[in-house]
């Protein structure tokens, strides 16, 4: 590596998160301790600046491969100047979450559900969100009284019996804050269930501490759902952090978004898939990349999911095989046959559980193989979709 530095992996502080948290890398020069940039991913760090944030922690930057650009670690977290390219949508909010969130940052979606968004900080910024309008954006944190204006919509909505916190990733928050949100959650009567949706396990496993789990332990039930996409992530550090997180008595259930050229073929999924339930967790969602700008370089043909999908029964015992799933602001669609209608033209039209047919934007690419047909179909009258002019990181090419 072209780095002249003492390389972080040498320090004693290694293995604290907060050392970790205080040392990402954000720069070109802290990133050239772990790889060799190539012209492009120096590019796109500066076209992206300002429209898309990065950031990785030294960790997650240790798993990558310095020369390889296809490395799925790599192509997660460097930019890259595909970023910046005109997409067929490429919205900010493809699931018009700010419609839905009755006060700040909670998002009232599902009649017994609430996700609340109790922070806008990542330990890194994956180059997919689906947040990638708020994470990291100043104005997108929350102070006590906003925290607790939430706390109260919850507590006055008795219908609530499930509480996601998501963000940002909650355990980016230290115990103490964490304990004061989690407390005044658990005191209120009719939620039941609490879930922790954080990708720390993955990129930041010193993150889960003895400490963490001890208080974790307090409030049950808790689960955790957190986010491997490919076997290269199943490291000792992570499985020993998932094992202190069951040991506390919090189950781990894992969603894993499909994405092109790092877990869109059947032989890395099932690779994943069996190394989750080696260390006990739970396959939960297959996730279709979502319509986010910055992002048409990742996304896949929902045909290539299906045919994953079906590639991997009969493989794979059937708690491995997660659920393939769309996320569109008519909640989550089950893919597969029961709920797709077909294809017309650009768009896979869809059944969704509120009622409304939805037409999520995915064109075939030329560039990708799959065996999977779905049948063509016409566009019937009132489907929903994304709504012309909605808002854009990057200007949309003119037609």
């Amino acid at each position: 590596m072209n780095g002249i530095q003492t390389p972080d992996w040498q320090t004693p502080d290694w293995q604290k998160w907060t050392w970790q948290m205080r040392h990402r890398v954000h720069s070109l020069e802290s990133l050239q301790q772990y790889i060799n940039p190539t012209a492009d991913e120096m590019a796109a760090i500066e076209a992206t600046q300002g429209i898309f944030r990065w950031n990785i922690t030294p960790y997650y930057a240790s798993l990558m491969d310095a020369d390889d650009t296809t490395c799925p670690i790599r192509r997660q977290v460097v930019p890259q100047m595909s970023e910046m390219q005109p997409d067929i949508v490429g919205v900010v909010d493809p699931l018009e979450e700010v419609a839905h969130s009755p006060v700040k940052n909670l998002i009232h979606n599902y009649t017994d559900r609430v996700a609340f968004c109790v922070t806008a900080e990542c330990a890194i910024y994956c180059r997919y969100c689906l947040r990638k309008r708020m994470v990291g954006d100043a104005e997108q944190f929350m102070n006590k009284a906003e925290l607790q204006e939430a706390i109260d919509y919850i507590a006055a909505h008795p219908e609530i019996k499930d509480v996601l916190l998501t963000g940002g990733d909650p355990l980016t928050f230290n115990e103490k804050n964490l304990e004061w949100i989690i407390s005044r959650l658990r005191a209120i009567p009719h939620v039941g269930v609490i879930r922790l949706g954080s990708r720390l396990p993955v990129t930041l496993p010193y993150r889960v501490t003895d400490a963490l789990c001890e208080m974790l332990s307090r409030y049950h039930p808790i689960w955790v759902n957190t986010h491997f996409n490919h076997p290269k992530e199943l490291t000792q550090p992570a499985a020993d952090a998932i094992d202190r997180l069951l040991r506390a008595g919090v189950p781990v259930g894992n969603q894993t978004v499909l994405l092109r050229g790092i877990n869109d073929n059947v032989q890395v999924m099932q690779a994943l898939l069996e190394g989750l339930v080696k260390m006990r967790v739970r396959p939960y969602y297959l996730y279709q990349a979502q319509l986010i700008g910055g992002t048409a370089s990742f996304r896949t043909s929902i045909e290539k999911g299906l045919e994953i999908m079906q590639a991997l029964q009969g493989r794979l015992t059937g708690f491995a095989i997660p659920k393939y799933v769309l996320d569109t602001p008519y909640g989550k669609v089950p893919l597969d046959r029961s709920y797709i209608l077909g294809r017309s033209g650009d768009h896979v039209v869809m059944r969704s559980y509120q009622g409304p047919l939805w037409a999520e934007p995915n064109p075939l690419s030329a560039g990708e193989s799959t065996t999977y047909a779905l049948p063509e179909i016409e566009m019937p009258e009132g489907t929903k979709t994304i709504p012309t002019g909605a808002a854009t990181f990057v200007p949309l090419p003119v037609v």
